[in-house]
């Protein structure tokens, strides 16, 4: 019996059964029949069942041309109402004999063992309040659910928290269930897929929207967590203005490789996230205008108010105002590009020190419980969202820095700009950056792709500090990168330090990161230019699509390491930024063996990385879901902090170092030097299409190309779709069979049981592995891939066995995660859905390669189903 939770089980059954009648409705009983026929063959198929599996395609290859898209719809919708009771299954209710959720525990559990370890319980809660974890919310270009969809994804949750009651009514539960149904009727007679794609501004809107309905919740009930915790082990409440999870974003600030994201979107995002800003306060504010209508208040705020009986309202009255003319002239600005008036706030500040006088007064007159109820609850949301809702990141190619230089050198006649060495680089901008005066004039008339660098140099210095995050710059490789974006901000007017990243992408720029921050901390100017600490981001995608992810692991944890003895010795705190994506392939895996797994040292009671855009859906969508990972984030940083991991053994690095130098081999022989790779990975995967569909705002590939070309994302998307997963693996399978003919199994096994970091890396790539299916691949290269290039994917289906085996061996089990049976049976009771869909997809893939561009709406919109279906059932896209 495959091992899920009963209520699970149910809450799928009935989301199933309410679907089936909505469809039932629409298409009649023999379709219905059609949809079971072929689910219970592809159920029986998995089983080994030769005449499961004929049913199935039997079946399929018989539906009529205008059944094709419900039919991929079917399964696809299927999918998403599984992973909504999966969500919710997270949050549910617990009763009163079971554990509560391992998330809700972690912090407490760590509490302990620090205590345990000697830490005292008052440091403990100083070290708390002092984390310091930033998310940076980033845009999907495969994120394809429509947010109108998402929507309805979320109140189905919340009709299931409603029904998880013992004590229900039969009128109770019989409107719940009324509501559910009346739910996924809407979404079925909803066009899953966006017709248009989306602009970065529709993006920032989507990830605005999550913030909106639910991590407005979730900070406060966070922290309201962390205090009951601390207390409860003996230490303190939190400071009422700590802030120890932040949030960025990068979309609308995003410009690398993405041509719609302009300097005016930019400004309009901005903007855009400070009316939302204000209107959210402004509800909270109007709540506590209603709330606080006690008359006592301190001589402080008595002084202030005046003499009234309700002083409290009139400061909220007040506070009320400003956010209706601030929310006001900030939509004016969003419509006509009119200016703000000197009456809006620009300044958190502004508006948190009244929210804090009132706090302190009711305090002071013995009505602290009202004080800390939504009060304070709306202090915390200030001190974390600010007036700016999230901190912009903006990120640009370290080329189009160069390029804009360039053109500035030859018009004023210094040379050729990008011809120059480094020390000649340095010379001159740190020249410049030393130089009152402007290094330009208004007779400068700039290329269009120049003027646009100059104009978000302009933007980013008319804009609120509060507003910005980081300066990031993509394939930076020398310390005249950064200085570059130094003397840019400086001529658009910058007159306050700005963050500024590079970011490390390559093998090669990997392995040379500590030394260019040596370089660039070296530089005296340099250094007395930093108002806190030097940022670095790491890149996982592009290093992984680089070298493999066995080299890319390595590169990435030896690069954190010397950067980090790099800044101790220059005495300069170091920011690490984590440019992990959802997916294995891109650096993702589960959050607490990432942060557990980084070098000793590294995290330091600081933690800033991306979440992409499917992640953030599944990780923040809901307040209760989010609140789980953000308590999962706390305990894991605190613990990575005071908890390290042990520093790794010499023999644990040579052997890494030759699994690393193994792995990149085998990765580079396949990827760059086998002739026939580029045709067959554009053959058996949909990733030619991927580039037509309107997923996201960012173009597949950064310019025109090969692989090398290609974005890392719709990379590992192609190979996720066909359930290759190629990314994940390759390079891992030869690693490992070269360790353990060089009897190199001691230290593995020694390795894995040690060291978080390798373990982390096995158990990531076991979970990857379980997702493969070589079988399903097959189906694809059958219908697909030409008859000569089909040798060539037996070769690398021999490589993916392999992987696996050497899995196994190192593991000691006889199946892929047979320590985590729930986590296989969530899998592979995903797979009777997705089988069908696999094949679908394969048929339309040679319709639609058959017709060229002549292909028919239908059949492109039925293929954009079955994506959007993959995508769905392995929880992951690139």
């Amino acid at each position: 019996m495959i091992p899920i939770d009963s209520r699970l089980r149910e809450h799928v059954h009935l989301l199933g059964e309410l679907l089936g009648s909505t469809m039932r409705e629409q298409r009649g009983e023999e379709f219905l029949e059609k949809i079971e026929r072929i689910r219970t063959g592809a159920k029986a198929a998995r089983r080994g069942s030769a005449d499961g599996r004929q049913q199935m395609t039997d079946t399929l290859d018989q539906l009529p041309e205008d059944e094709l898209l419900p039919v991929a719809r079917g399964f696809n919708q299927f999918l998403n109402l599984a992973n909504i009771a999966d969500q919710y299954h997270l949050m549910r209710r617990r009763r009163s004999d079971e554990e509560p959720a391992f998330e809700d525990q972690m912090l407490a559990s760590i509490l302990e063992r620090l205590q345990v370890a000697g830490h005292d319980p008052h440091d403990l809660s100083t070290a708390v309040a002092e984390l310091d974890i930033e998310l940076v919310l980033t845009a999907h270009p495969t994120e394809v659910s429509r947010r109108t969809l998402i929507m309805k994804y979320d109140a189905i949750a919340q009709q299931l928290a409603a029904l998880d009651h013992t004590d229900l009514t039969t009128a109770e539960r019989d409107k719940i269930i009324a509501k559910l149904r009346s739910l996924i009727s809407e979404i079925w007679h909803t066009t899953e897929i966006r017709s248009e794609q989306p602009t970065p501004v529709d993006e920032a809107r989507w990830g605005f929207a999550v913030i909106e309905r639910s991590l407005w919740q979730a900070i406060p009930n966070v922290l309201r967590h962390v205090d009951n915790t601390l207390l409860a082990a003996g230490g303190d409440k939190l400071p009422i203005t700590a802030t120890p999870i932040r949030f960025s974003t990068w979309m609308g600030g995003d410009r690398d490789g993405n041509p719609n994201v302009t300097a005016r979107v930019t400004k309009t995002v901005l903007l855009l996230a400070r009316w939302i800003a204000a209107d959210l306060f402004l509800r909270d504010i109007s709540r506590l205008t209603a709330e606080l209508s006690m008359q006592k208040g301190s001589p402080e705020l008595m002084a202030l108010v005046g003499e009234t009986d309700e002083p409290y309202r009139v400061l909220m009255k007040k506070l009320r105002a400003r956010l209706r003319k601030t929310r006001a002239e900030l939509q004016a600005a969003l419509s006509t590009g009119s200016s703000l008036s000197a009456e809006v706030f620009y300044n958190t500040e502004d508006l948190l020190s009244p929210l804090l006088l009132c706090h302190r007064s009711l305090h002071e007159c013995g009505m602290g419980l009202i004080a800390d109820g939504d009060l304070l609850d709306t202090i915390r949301r200030a001190t974390t969202f600010g007036l700016s809702l999230v901190r912009l990141d903006i990120r640009q190619d370290a080329e189009r820095h160069t390029s804009a230089l360039n053109e500035i050198t030859q018009w004023l006649g210094l040379g050729e700009y990008s011809q120059w060495d480094e020390a000649q680089r340095q010379a001159f901008l740190l020249a410049e950056l030393s130089n009152r005066r402007p290094l330009l004039s208004s007779a400068f008339a700039a290329s269009a792709d120049t003027q646009e660098v100059l104009d978000t140099c302009q933007v980013i210095a008319q804009t609120p500090a509060d507003s910005l995050g980081s300066y990031v710059i993509s394939m930076a490789c020398a310390p005249s990168d950064v200085l570059a974006v130094q003397l840019l901000l400086k001529e658009a007017g910058l007159n306050r330090a700005m963050r500024i990243a590079p970011l490390f992408e390559t093998q090669d720029d990997l392995h040379n990161a500590a030394g260019v921050i040596d370089q660039l901390l070296n530089l005296t100017d340099y250094r007395n230019s930093l108002a806190g600490p030097q940022e670095v981001m790491i890149g996982y995608s592009d290093s992984a699509k680089d070298a493999g992810t066995t080299a890319a692991a390595w590169s990435q944890y030896r690069a954190q390491e010397e950067l980090v003895a790099v800044c101790e010795k220059q005495g300069i705190e170091l920011i690490l930024f984590h440019g992990r994506g959802g997916t294995v392939g891109r650096g993702g895996g589960p959050a607490h063996e990432a942060i557990l797994s980084q070098p000793p040292g590294s995290v330091a009671g600081r933690f800033r990385t991306t979440e992409q855009g499917e992640v953030i859906r599944f990780k923040y969508g809901l307040p209760e879901v989010a609140a789980q990972n953000l308590n999962l984030y706390l305990a894991s940083v605190l613990e990575a902090t005071l908890l390290p991991p042990p520093v790794p053994k010499d023999s644990w690095r040579a052997v890494m170092e030759r699994l690393a130098a193994d792995g990149l081999a085998a990765y580079r022989k396949t990827v760059r030097e086998e002739p026939q790779f580029v045709d067959y990975f554009r053959q058996a995967t949909p990733e030619q299409e991927l580039g037509r569909l309107p997923l996201g705002s960012r173009p597949a590939r950064r310019r025109t190309g090969g692989i090398e070309s290609l974005r890392a994302i719709p990379w590992i998307f192609a190979w996720t779709q066909t359930r290759m997963m190629l990314p994940a693996w390759l390079g891992w399978e030869s690693a490992l069979q070269n360790a353990v003919q060089r009897q190199e199994e001691p230290l593995l096994a020694e390795m894995r049981d040690q060291w978080p970091f390798f373990r982390a890396r096995i158990d990531m790539l076991e979970m990857v592995l379980l997702k493969a299916d070589s079988g399903i691949a097959r189906l694809y290269d059958e219908r697909l891939v030409a008859t000569e290039l089909r040798g060539f994917g037996e070769q690398l289906y021999a490589h993916l066995a392999q992987a696996v085996e050497q899995v196994l061996r190192l593991t000691g089990e006889a199946h892929l995660l047979e320590r985590h049976p729930q986590v296989r049976a969530s899998i592979s009771v995903r797979d009777t859905y997705l089988d069908p869909l696999h094949l679908l997809q394969v048929e339309l893939l040679a319709r639609s390669r058959e017709q060229g561009e002549a292909t028919c709406p239908a059949i492109e919109q039925a293929l954009l189903v079955t994506v959007a279906g993959i995508a769905a059932g392995l929880r992951n896209t690139g």
